[in-house]
């Protein structure tokens, strides 16, 4: 996040919402929205393909084809620059690259965004009108937005919005995307990424990578590394022969598990490190025993970039370690020492290396959370990014054009599958499936379908049917709901008996070109009742 969780409650005077499901995938920051909508009498702008619980309190609500995100953002910024309510002075001071933008923009006149994505062109106007006339508005984003082939054009484009309202940089704006987990800003923070090291530095950068050679006594690739995706493709084609999966089940959450689970048995060592056996870990020739939050000490970074310390509260139970000792141990007998004697010793050298970190302590976390970047041990943390300027000098407008999503509707699939998240269960299920209350409240899987399209097909609510695409099927009970599109069906993902990901795409195609992220969220597919 570019701004703070609590700014969501009171100082935002609009939340624009695109790909975010809050209330159910982020619990807390939804009632936060919730409230400064209520009490503050904040205007909330919510567009998602099925009409959220947040929809039901917005100012406006646009109802959008999945996978048209990009002409749906061109065209509110079409309708801002041509009522003049843009911010003139930001834009001149603070960016570059606006002339290209605009000339894109142009083309995207509400009543050609209507025909691209469904949603009447008044609303598109009346949103526009509404997140620009405010002093200070917030974009928040999941991963609704991100998980197609055009994620990074997604992100872009809602970042141009902002940039051409001037809503970057003060308390109550920015664009602000929900992380899916706990520490997934942590992870990145600490160089789980394939193109950099710990806060961002760049694997390509030659200065950056002697740093680190320094840091760490061995010899460096300059090659960037591969995505999750990308990895599993080279397993397949046998290009990979071994993998070592830290906490991740992707036997669950990849897509088209079909084409992962060939991917894993082409492996010639499969390495598990987690809490459960998990479905990706009973493949596995190796399975180390993690322990859970409650079992370790450490630190998680959250979604707003807030370093937090995590305390043992429990001894790991069985042969059960700590994830760092874990993996001393294996680099130690792999050949490299890595020697520490805690996890405080271990923050002290990510200080080091890491400029956004280097003025915490584990003295200063002890009483509340730092956000970074926080450079120096007398620096408050940074509750606002892109204050005074952009991390790049000026803030750069990108020119998009609306691209189709890489698998469309077609005879055969007519349908829309898109999948999501649960408020009863997280991820891959790990763990709330292995809770009675969770369990009892939603025991398996369904897909949401539009009471237009069952009646079509001659299905009721609870009728068992078959969920259908290029890449397999499923058979789930069906759920009629008012809240979804005539021509779009909706499922979860958590459930491995009735996994989503089996019929979702991982050709290259439907993959981000920028970040290989899979296109989740439109697959075409066809439903079959099943008598």
């Amino acid at each position: 996040m570019t701004n703070s969780i609590n700014e969501l409650q009171n100082d935002a005077q609009c939340i624009f919402l695109i790909g975010t499901n809050t209330t159910e995938n982020h619990p807390v920051i939804g009632y936060k929205i919730r409230r400064n909508v209520r009490q503050n009498g904040a205007k909330l702008i919510v567009a998602d393909p099925r009409r959220i619980e947040l929809a039901e309190i917005a100012d406006v609500y646009l109802q959008f084809r999945p996978g048209t995100d990009v002409a749906l953002v061109n065209g509110m910024m079409n309708v801002i620059i041509n009522e003049g309510l843009l911010a003139k002075e930001f834009i001149e001071t603070r960016t570059e690259g606006y002339a290209a933008m605009a000339e894109v923009a142009a083309q995207y006149t509400p009543g050609v965004v209507e025909k691209i994505t469904g949603v009447p062109a008044e609303e598109i106007k009346k949103a526009a009108r509404l997140y620009a006339s405010v002093e200070r508005g917030s974009i928040c984003y999941a991963m609704g937005l991100t998980q197609h082939s055009t994620g990074t054009d997604n992100v872009k484009s809602i970042c141009n919005l902002a940039m051409l309202t001037g809503n970057i940089g003060r308390p109550g704006t920015g664009v602000n995307p929900l992380r899916g987990q706990n520490n997934v800003q942590g992870a990145c923070d600490m160089g789980a990424l394939p193109v950099t090291y710990p806060a961002y530095q760049q694997v390509s950068n030659e200065a950056v990578r002697e740093k680190f050679e320094k840091a760490w006594g061995v010899k460096l690739s300059p090659d960037n590394g591969l995505t999750v995706t990308a990895a599993i493709n080279k397993a397949h084609h046998g290009d990979l022969k071994g993998l070592i999966v830290f906490g991740e089940n992707p036997m669950v959450s990849d897509p088209d598990l079909g084409h992962v689970e060939e991917a894993l048995e082409e492996l010639d060592f499969l390495m598990v490190q987690d809490i459960f056996l998990t479905e990706t870990a009973q493949k596995a020739d190796v399975v180390f025993p993690g322990v859970s939050f409650a079992e370790k000490d450490g630190t998680f970074s959250n979604t707003e970039r807030r370093v937090q310390r995590i305390r043992q509260a429990i001894s790991p139970r069985g042969d059960a370690r700590p994830d760092w000792q874990i993996i001393c141990e294996l680099s130690n007998r792999l050949g490299y020492p890595m020697n520490y004697n805690s996890v405080e010793e271990i923050f002290e050298e990510i200080r080091t290396v890491a400029p956004s970190y280097a003025g915490m302590t584990y003295a200063r976390l002890e009483e509340a959370g730092l956000q970074w970047p926080c450079p120096s041990e007398d620096h408050p943390g940074t509750p606002v990014l892109h204050g005074a300027q952009f991390s790049r000098g000026l803030g750069l407008f990108s020119a998009i054009e609306f691209r189709e999503a890489a698998e469309l509707p077609d005879a055969e699939y007519p349908l829309i599958l898109t999948t999501g998240r649960s408020l009863y269960h997280y991820h891959t299920g790990t763990m709330t499936r292995r809770s009675s209350g969770l369990h009892a409240i939603q025991p398996a899987n369904e897909v949401q379908l539009n009471p237009a399209l069952a009646a079509k097909m001659g299905i009721a609510d609870g009728d068992k049917v078959r969920v259908i695409t290029r890449r397999g099927h499923i058979e789930v009970s069906a759920h009629v709901v008012d809240f979804i599109s005539e021509n779009v069906i909706f499922t979860y993902f958590h459930f491995s008996e009735a996994a989503a990901n089996l019929l979702t795409n991982s050709a290259p195609e439907s993959l981000d070109p920028v970040a290989g992220i899979p296109e989740y969220k439109v697959s075409a597919a066809r439903l079959e009742k099943i008598s």
